[in-house]
């Protein structure tokens, strides 16, 4: 197999989100050249800040996804679960063969085998991407599995060009499977501690509640994980409950009832509905502002729901 040089790789970007954006800021760093689009672009308020953040990096706006595709040795889709296909069939356009298209979404494994089937048939390779834990920590370093026929192709020069990479399978679906039983865990972890947090303020059973929980689960710091979990929801819910609906589908896949992913999907976008209502204040340049201390959000919530529930 030939050897690749992704040292002077043009870049592209679907999706200008917190991945998108933080991608786009470390690749920058070392020099390559990127573009990006992202659907908000369409939305006055929403594009000057993305727009400005671009700017600021030295990252091209794209006018479409077709045009984020022209030109670029590496696509990489960074999307809301839900256009993980929608996003790949639009990029198509401007794909130019044998450019790399690299799935980040947290998508199931039938919405990548459709997302493989549009690229492959413009001639461009596709490999499914499986993001093992949260960006943000890690950056472009985020643990990243790595799946398909094409997947061991790109391997070694994405992690040249900052990557923490591996490949997980030649098959297609496997990287996905893997991150969407993950997320059927954590996003269900977090959508049960907001739930069992919450009504045990209300109860006034909070301390006992993590007191019996850090007997049985001695390793975790339950106050400081119900923060960032609250944190994290606030913050991303309608993103998660899209990634629960795609865990849904994958093991609705498997033929099973989908009960748990299903409920997680409704609370996380629960949570989401109250930060777009206003629950937990107004979302500035960095999001919303974060307490050191879930049980002011829990508050929240519970003050949003008012006594109905007494």
């Amino acid at each position: 197999m030939t050897e690749i040089d992704s040292s002077r790789w043009r870049i592209g970007l679907i999706g200008y989100g917190e991945v998108g954006r933080i991608l786009a800021e470390d690749l920058r760093a070392r020099g390559l050249a990127v573009s990006a689009y992202d659907l908000k672009l369409a939305q006055p308020e929403a594009a000057a800040a993305l727009r400005a953040h671009a700017a600021e990096h030295g990252v091209r706006v794209a006018d479409s996804h077709a045009d984020a595709a022209a030109g670029a040795d590496l696509l990489i889709s960074a999307v809301t679960a839900s256009q993980t296909v929608a996003a790949a069939q639009a990029s198509c356009a401007g794909l130019v063969p044998p450019a790399f298209f690299l799935d980040f979404n947290s998508a199931s494994p039938g919405a990548k085998a459709e997302a493989a089937a549009a690229v492959g048939a413009v001639g461009g390779r596709y490999v499914e991407g499986a993001v093992m834990t949260s960006v943000p920590p890690y950056r472009i370093r985020v643990p990243l599995l790595l799946g398909g026929p094409d997947a061991r192709a790109l391997e070694a020069p994405l992690n040249a060009i900052g990557f923490d990479a591996r490949v997980a399978s030649d098959s297609l679906g496997v990287a996905s499977a893997t991150k969407m039983c993950r997320s059927v865990m954590i996003k269900g972890l977090e959508a049960m501690v907001i739930e069992s947090f919450t009504t045990a303020r209300r109860h006034g059973v909070e301390e006992a509640l993590v007191a019996s929980l850090t007997e049985t689960f001695p390793g975790v710091d339950w106050e400081k994980q119900a923060t960032y979990f609250f944190q994290r929801v606030i913050e991303h819910g309608r993103r998660r409950a899209e990634e629960m609906r795609e865990a849904a589908q994958t093991v609705r896949e498997a033929g099973l009832a989908p009960w748990n992913a299903d409920g997680t999907a409704q609370r996380q976008a629960w949570v989401a509905e109250l930060a777009e209502a206003g629950v937990f204040g107004s979302r500035g340049a960095e999001g919303f502002a974060r307490s050191a201390d879930w049980r002011v959000e829990a508050d929240r919530v519970l003050a949003s729901v008012g006594d109905k529930h007494r």
